[in-house]
């Protein structure tokens, strides 16, 4: 259920100008004493609020901030961040997440924290999660699908994310184009913007829960003297800072569309074309890291299962299901 202040920044939002106390009271229900107090207090938060005298009020300008009612009044998703769980600090957001899940939080349940102390990357890795610049969150699901079929899920999210970001360069009118590196990075100008890391509780045949996250690089400013030459963020890269409660309602958007044509099939093949046309993978020489073996070869796409065709230098078609796989001239592969 929405709370009052959440009510009043989408009331707010939807107003070109200004909205009167009478009505903001008559549509929350509330008198004007507790509307005056709930203006105070998003003032105090950093939005810009004008009061005029018998005129009302009008947002003016709205702070990189989050929390649950400024990421609540900007979602337009029916299941996709269905509930927010905001902390202002937290160990990970993959953690919280598993946390709410065993205590039967519902399927679209959002976590997201400005500030992460144990951020999680891929086989252990750390994750650097500064307070006041980036998304953490984590989407838990308990979806239909077979154990097997739950990694694909991880690359409907990374379409997912890559084409939010996408939109937002579009409209700032930037030429870059952002790229996924198979299977759980999204990049910029040839770095890491994006990190996605996917764990999941399951049976044989179920998926008792499963939580996704997404870490993003949105307005760093500095990175540590070993990751500039790796790691961008979209402040680097526009010039700007971006609002951050907008991007993550863009996302939840776009998975909740990606994610209804997946379901119909519980494969990749209706989001395919979409995929490698933002794919850093494809046509591009590889470098495979297996258990055990190493090779290279050239990059061929993805298939319906989401594994990655990898052609050999003998030209047999590997098909990569998990494993680090490196791209020439990205981050780490020279």
């Amino acid at each position: 259920m929405e709370s009052t202040k959440t009510k009043i920044l989408k009331l707010l939002r939807s107003e070109k100008g200004y909205l009167s106390g009478q009505e903001l009271c008559e549509k929350l229900g509330v008198s004007r004493t507790a509307v005056w107090k709930y203006m105070k207090q998003l003032k105090e938060e950093g939005y810009q609020i004008q009061a005029v005298q018998n005129k009302g009020y009008c947002l003016v300008d709205v702070p990189d901030v989050l929390g649950e009612s400024e990421i609540k009044s900007r979602l337009t998703t029916k299941w996709a961040g269905k509930e927010v769980y905001f902390q202002e600090e937290t160990d990970s957001t993959n953690t919280q997440a598993k946390k709410l899940a065993e205590e039967g939080a519902v399927s679209g349940t959002l976590v997201v924290a400005d500030c992460q102390k144990k951020g999680k990357g891929r086989r252990g890795r750390v994750w650097e999660s500064p307070k006041g610049s980036s998304v953490y969150m984590t989407l838990l699901m308990r979806p239909d699908i077979l154990p097997q079929r739950a990694s694909m899920l991880t690359l409907v999210m990374g379409l997912s994310v890559a084409q939010a970001v996408q939109k937002i360069l579009d409209s700032e009118k930037c030429t870059q184009k952002v790229q996924i590196k198979w299977p759980n990075d999204v990049v910029l100008n040839r770095k890491k913007l994006v990190g996605i890391l996917t764990e999941m509780s399951a049976q044989i045949d179920y998926i008792e829960y499963l939580v996704i996250g997404v870490g993003i690089n949105v307005n760093t400013g500095e990175f540590p003297e070993e990751l500039q030459d790796k790691a961008t963020s979209l402040q680097a890269e526009l010039g700007h800072s971006v609002n951050r409660a907008e991007l993550i309602a863009q996302i939840m958007k776009r998975f909740e569309d990606n994610y209804a044509i997946f379901e119909k099939t519980q494969d990749l093949s209706g989001l395919l074309e979409e995929y490698e046309a933002v794919s850093a993978n494809c046509q591009q020489p590889v470098k495979v890291l297996e258990p055990g073996k190493e090779y290279t070869g050239i990059a061929r796409g993805i298939n319906k299962m989401g594994e990655l065709l990898v052609e050999r230098e003998d030209h047999r078609i590997e098909q990569v299901y998990a494993g680090e796989v490196s791209v020439r001239g990205l981050y780490s592969y020279v």
